[in-house]
């Protein structure tokens, strides 16, 4: 019997949900109208297709996970990609619900890992200190901006709060990251390589729970860093990339960045590249694909950066 694939649009009070079989139905975006459907799901051995939508899809995940449901957690750029590619003009939460049944029944995308609660904490931490630090910079922008006496003050006032919140959240990821061994040992690893540092660190295992269980194509996906070919014919256009989790490309960028200035061999990898030609930002994100490639072999071999170094 082939397997059934649910989709399911995601919004802040409801979910639109559409079965193959039965049609499409909406229920409350709520723990007990989720926890019912999650149910009558595990019975029916069905997988669940939904798209990334910040926090308003926590609910379901909590509940296909205590359900035991098997889900996917799409990106919604490759969603729409695929709706587009279908030929659909037409936008609903009842078509968008439908079309992500025919994406998974389509594509089969790989099962969501579950998220673990200590990983979850890790999660809401690190996204609050990304929050933090933007409010932070909005205010040092503001400070810029103004000649005033009385505001410049109320402002540094403010940043210094800023500042020692951002202290408190980041003494916070220290302590979720300690507390648990398996993320105490992935942490180990991945620091030490030149350029990892506690957020990079955290950021990866929070936002990228994946690496270490796939292969280096799929996790540079994931992170929105494998090339993507624009070639028709017998021109051969330029690779880009896109798509992937954008914060998590952010602090590969940092991490390579400073791993090509201060470690020789991925800083021999870069001049290698714009040696032969390659623009910086290009040669700077192969870095940061080759630096995350290195990462997922060492968390899945268990090893550190100076063990898999040759000697």
């Amino acid at each position: 019997m082939d397997l059934i694939y649910i989709g399911v649009d995601v919004a802040k009070a409801w979910l639109d949900i559409y079965h193959p079989a039965r049609g499409a139905k909406r229920i409350d975006n709520t723990p007990p109208s989720v926890r019912a459907f999650a149910r009558a799901a595990a019975r029916e051995g069905v997988w669940v297709i939904f798209e990334a939508s910040g926090g308003y899809d926590r609910v379901l995940r909590d509940g296909l996970e205590a359900a035991r449901v098997s889900f996917s957690r799409v990106n919604p750029r490759q969603a729409r990609d695929f709706v587009r590619a279908m030929g659909v003009i037409g936008k609903t939460d009842r078509v968008d619900a439908r079309m992500l049944a025919t994406f998974g029944q389509r594509l089969q995308p790989p099962q969501t890992p579950p998220g673990s609660p200590t990983r979850q904490a890790l999660l809401a931490q690190i996204t609050r200190r990304r929050q933090l630090v933007e409010m932070r910079k909005q205010e040092v922008t503001r400070l810029q901006q103004t000649t005033d006496h009385d505001a410049r003050s109320d402002i540094k006032g403010l940043i210094l709060l800023l500042e020692r919140r951002i202290e408190k959240v980041e003494a916070r990821i220290a302590e979720i990251i300690q507390s648990s061994p398996e993320l105490a040992e992935a942490n180990r690893q991945l620091q030490s390589v030149p350029g990892v540092g506690t957020i990079v660190a955290a950021t990866l295992m929070a936002e990228l729970p994946e690496i270490g269980t796939t292969d280096r194509r799929k996790i540079a996906a994931l992170a929105g860093l494998a090339p993507i070919a624009r070639d028709s014919g017998q021109r051969n256009g330029k690779r880009v990339i896109g798509g992937g989790r954008p914060t998590v490309r952010t602090v590969l960028y940092l991490a390579a960045l400073h791993a090509s200035r201060h470690t020789a061999m991925f800083r021999a990898f870069r001049q290698k590249l714009q040696d032969a030609g390659k623009p910086v930002k290009a040669a700077l994100t192969a870095t940061a694909r080759k630096l995350l490639s290195m990462l997922n072999s060492m968390i899945a071999a268990g090893t550190c950066f100076t063990e898999v170094q040759p000697a």
